[in-house]
């Protein structure tokens, strides 16, 4: 008898479309490279279901990624040993009003994308502002450092202080 490893998440029902792609094709991409088979259910999850856990557990981060505003091109990176998926809630940073998320949104992304931008750029990753979170894409040292330097906005730091950080860590501390 062979095992089965299920999971099922909801993601939002915008995202139901972009998963599953034109003629299915994003959905059977994310069933071969992660050797899974994937239902999307009436009431907007997804179940997942493989016979290694391992397998389970990476197409479930590519399926929330995708949730969570991803293009599957760069959700499908999370198939790569080397990357590594990162997510930060905003509700955990003082959200009480819709106000203050669309302002912690914009320290985020800062004027122009500057800020998510550079965060980026230092780092090696990608990252979606989505709803309530912040997802993070890339090299598991890079997603460390992303996170790092979106919390210190979250907490009040200055966008100075944080890029400072990013290049002192960019740079290996050397000028």
């Amino acid at each position: 008898m062979e095992l089965k490893f299920e999971e099922e998440i909801l993601i939002p029902k915008a995202r139901i479309a972009v998963l599953i792609g034109k003629k299915g094709t994003v959905r059977k991409t994310i069933e071969k490279k992660g050797k899974v088979k994937l239902k999307i259910l009436a009431t907007g999850s997804v179940k997942i279901t493989a016979t290694d856990a391992f397998d389970l557990m990476v197409s479930r981060n590519v399926v929330e990624a995708v949730g969570r505003g991803f293009n599957p091109e760069i959700a499908e990176k999370l198939f790569k040993e080397e990357n590594s998926y990162g997510l930060v809630n905003l509700n955990d940073y003082g959200v009480k009003e819709k106000s203050d998320l669309q302002r912690q949104r914009g320290i985020i992304i800062g004027e122009a994308g500057i800020a998510k931008k550079i965060i980026q750029r230092h780092t090696g990753t990608d990252i979606s502002v989505f709803g309530k979170t912040v997802a993070i894409i890339g090299p598991v040292e890079g997603v460390g450092w992303a996170r790092h330097a979106i919390e210190m906005l979250l907490t009040g730091a200055r966008h100075a202080t944080v890029y400072r950080f990013l290049e002192e860590r960019h740079h290996g501390g050397r000028r």
